[in-house]
């Protein structure tokens, strides 16, 4: 029993140690004869009075089935174990009021992206932001969460096996390891996109030794990062491939899913084609958030209903209720309202079968386009179908090189998506999103090495931004600091600069505030923009501008920055006013600029900043 939990706890016992270290909490012990003390038994097991298991999510998974009616799955997790209970409390005042049982998805803070033992110093510097620190997990468990409504907690990201363990600690059902597959998160070099996967493959080894539900990976993540839906499909079933060679039963798997709500024929045909092909048991359905969310949040909330209709209609065994915000973590009492919203539209939609045929033609399409990503990925002699990918197909590789296969595919192209990151990963694919809300492939630029005949393309005129040389003398160095692997948003602001002819130092996510002033200096940039998603502007901000100064450099450097003030919505409309009356002076920059800033305002405010600049020189 637990040989594979044991023999990971043995390999990685420096991490293991790292883990426990860092964030405060007691980890399993390798002792001098290499046995493991410290270890739970598997589940079922009883954690503070309540027998905990990973089958008690696929209980509600069969009930969604039977039912016709997804199982709720709202996302809430706050910085202290206190403040995540208390608003946790709302959701399930709310449930016992609409006579349900949801599963709660409790959001871990940022840290979890990163390796305790190669990436403490950006660990240190992020702590309590973005959701649940280890150490609030247990105590979280302690105070009676999950003892009704089973939960599972966010696991992503360079060690989620080490995450897994110290939710299996203290008591969650289950957990979420997507995405495992997803070339976006090659990183900048806390690990190499092969350990990323290789970390997966133990999380999913550790799930399948303590009976642990897994959201096992996720097509949402490759959605936000302008992925196709097939692309999207072809990673999720890798990931299972992984799965099934852990020995994860296909009852404690689930993938999960977009819907973007505009086309309600397009929504359906991708859950099917996800349906009908995954091994997973369960399809945990999420809203496609707008881009650029509208001013008036009502309108967002009935965005969001629109998505619960194709979630019901597509046959989800759970469904995350959106509540309408401006910024990411929601209250209990918005998310307990975004709770009643989506019950009601599950109970007052009718429950009907859709047969048009544009949901076969587009569902076709998508199975097309993931079959020749598998074919070529996995390098098997004839064109796979749809009935090929099944568990004695998966059961047929070696997971070494499973693990290789995917890996290679991710380097050389043909796994890819346009925003995809990972400094030692070939880019080359370009998309676009057209009127049907279908994202397709522009001609030419779909993935490499794969027959062009087994993708579908826009017909909309697309404009391919030329890469030309700079035609301005100034440099500016755009990255993300924190623990904040979000740079869609960064990315955008780099299009904008280059097409208007500055030469850009792109970092990508998670870097040291101090990291990125000292690039400035070692490329002689003039302009420094950063990123944060996760309300900790406020604190690293500073610290670039304070870097800058010690460097002799700030009066040259016009310093910009973007992102959320305040990861809570609480606390958003207070930062933001006190920007409008006093200035973005107290974050350490010349100016902010927040979601939803149009990139040609962003553009124009730059050129004025160094006309004042070059102004004031000649002055002198």
């Amino acid at each position: 029993m637990q040989e594979k939990t044991i023999r990971i706890l043995v390999e990685d016992e420096k991490r293991v140690r790292a883990y426990e270290d860092t964030f405060g909490v007691t980890m399993p012990k390798v002792e001098p004869d290499g046995t493991v003390t410290g270890l739970p038994k598997p589940y079922p097991r009883e954690v503070n009075g309540v027998i905990r298991n990973g089958y008690r999510i696929y209980e509600l998974a069969k009930k969604a089935v039977e039912t016709g009616i997804p199982i709720l799955n709202p996302i809430l997790g706050r910085n202290s174990a206190e403040e995540t209970y208390k608003e946790s409390l709302e959701l399930y005042k709310m449930a016992d009021d609409l006579g349900i049982v949801i599963f709660h998805f409790v959001h871990a803070e940022a840290t979890r992206h990163i390796d305790p033992l190669d990436g403490r110093e950006l660990i240190e510097q992020s702590r309590g932001k973005g959701g649940i620190t280890p150490k609030g997990e247990r105590e979280l468990v302690a105070m009676g969460a999950g003892e009704k409504h089973p939960m599972r907690v966010n696991a992503t990201g360079d060690t989620p096996h080490l995450t897994i363990i110290n939710a299996f600690i203290a008591g969650f059902d289950g957990t979420d390891i997507g995405p495992v597959i997803h070339v976006h998160f090659g990183g900048r070099g806390i690990h190499d996109y092969r350990t990323k996967v290789v970390n997966g493959y133990k999380a999913l080894e550790i799930c399948a030794d303590n009976n642990i539900f897994v959201q096992t990976d996720s097509h949402k993540h490759l959605n936000n990062l302008d992925g196709t839906d097939g692309m999207a499909l072809a990673m999720c079933l890798l990931s299972e491939g992984l799965a099934v060679k852990a020995g994860l039963p296909s009852e404690l798997s689930a993938l999960q899913m977009n819907v973007g709500g505009i086309n309600l024929l397009a929504d359906i045909a991708v859950m099917r084609a996800f349906k009908e092909t995954m091994w997973s048991s369960s399809l945990v359905v999420v809203p496609e958030t707008f881009q650029n969310p509208p001013a008036d949040l009502v309108a967002e909330a009935a965005h969001f209903a629109r998505m619960a209709v194709s979630a019901k209609l597509g046959g989800a065994n759970f469904f995350r209720p959106k509540a309408a915000e401006s910024v990411g973590i929601p209250t209990g009492s918005s998310m307990a309202k975004a709770m009643w919203a989506a019950q009601n539209v599950f109970e007052n939609t009718c429950a009907i079968d859709l047969n048009d045929p544009y949901i076969d033609r587009r569902k076709e399409e998508i199975l097309t386009e993931a079959m020749a990503l598998l074919t070529k990925t996995l390098k098997v002699e004839s064109e796979l179908g749809q009935s090929d990918v099944n568990e004695d197909f998966w059961q047929k590789f070696d997971s070494e090189t499973l693990i290789d296969l995917i890996v290679n595919a991710g380097k050389s192209g043909v796994l890819d998506a346009p925003k995809a990151a990972g400094w030692d990963l070939k880019r080359y694919v370009k998309t676009h999103r057209d009127k049907d809300s279908i994202r397709r492939y522009v001609p030419g630029y779909s993935p490499l090495g794969v027959d062009p005949e087994k993708f579908v393309y826009t017909g909309e005129k697309v404009k391919i931004a030329k890469i030309s040389k700079p035609t301005r003398k100034q440099k500016v160095v755009l990255a993300t600091v924190g623990a904040d692997a979000h740079v869609s948003g960064v990315s955008l602001i780099k299009e904008s600069l280059e097409e208007a002819g500055f030469e850009v130092v792109f970092l990508r996510g998670m870097n040291l505030p101090e990291t990125v002033a000292e690039v400035v200096a070692e490329t002689d940039a003039d302009i420094l923009g950063m990123s944060n998603l996760l309300g900790l502007g406020i604190d690293l901000f500073p610290r670039a501008s304070q870097r800058l100064t010690e460097l002799k450099l700030r009066d040259k450097v016009i310093v910009v920055a973007g992102g959320r003030i305040a990861e809570k919505e609480e606390e958003h409309a207070q930062s933001e006013e006190k920007i409008r009356t006093e200035g973005p002076g107290f974050l350490g920059v010349d100016g902010f600029f927040g979601p939803g800033t149009d990139p040609a305002d962003f553009i124009q405010w730059i050129e004025m900043k160094i006309a004042e600049k070059e102004s004031g020189r000649e002055e002198q």
